[in-house]
Formats: structure tokens, C-alpha cells, sequence
């Protein structure tokens, strides 16, 4: 079995930052990509940022030049820096990643529990 374990959400003035960290631990025998996707009340989960183990990101446009994704692949943790927090930033993020469990083993997605994230105005 795979976790992921989310941390570092919380509630912060607008204008404020917060970062997030997710650490995937279990039997995990390569890790392909990591990624941030948040769903706020009434809308579909949405991506915000990913990485891949090759380091290449993607952001959402709402949250390119704000936020800053990385990752620890050692310690198989990804990082989500999220700077200048708007109202609309609010929503629980969940931690997601892309890998297999054995060699030649099938690729699956996984999901943490979700961190809430609110921003006041």
C-alpha cells in the first residue's frame, strides 16, 4: 500500500503564504510524478501544480508566479510554496503521485486525505 500523508495547511490573511508538504511512504518502487490538486465547496478537484522525478513542472494559470512546487525525491516529499494567498485560494488540497509498486508493476495514482487551506479577505 502506498500513504501519503498532507501537512502544513491552515487559515491565513490574504496576501499571506503557507507551504505544504506531502510525504509518500509504503512500498513504492518508483515514483513518477507528485502533484498538488485542490477542490473547493460546489467544484471539481483541480490541478495546481506537478512535478515530475525529472524535476519538469506545471501549474495552473491561477497559480503561476504565486505558488512553487518541489520535490525531495530522497525522502519522496513534495513541497507546495504558495505565496500571495487570495480568498479564492480556498479549498482542501490533496497530495497525489504517480508511481508503481514492483518492477514493470502497474502505474496508479494515489491520494493523501486532503489539507484545508482557507484565506481571509
Amino acid at each position: 500500500q502506498v500513504q501519503l500523508v498532507e501537512s502544513g495547511g491552515g487559515l491565513v490573511q490574504a496576501g499571506g503564504s503557507l507551504r505544504l508538504s506531502c510525504a509518500a511512504s509504503g512500498s513504492i518502487f518508483s515514483m513518477y510524478a507528485m502533484g498538488w490538486y485542490r477542490q473547493a465547496p460546489g467544484t471539481e478537484r483541480e490541478l495546481v501544480a506537478r512535478i515530475t522525478s525529472g524535476d519538469r513542472t506545471s501549474y495552473a494559470d491561477s497559480a503561476k508566479g504565486r505558488f512553487i512546487i518541489s520535490m525531495d525525491n530522497a525522502k519522496r516529499t513534495v513541497y507546495l510554496q504558495m505565496n500571495s494567498l487570495e480568498p479564492e485560494d480556498t479549498a482542501v488540497y490533496y497530495c497525489q503521485t504517480t508511481c508503481s509498486r514492483r518492477i514493470l508493476g502497474k502505474v496508479e495514482d494515489y491520494w493523501g486525505q486532503g489539507t484545508q487551506v482557507a484565506v481571509s479577505s
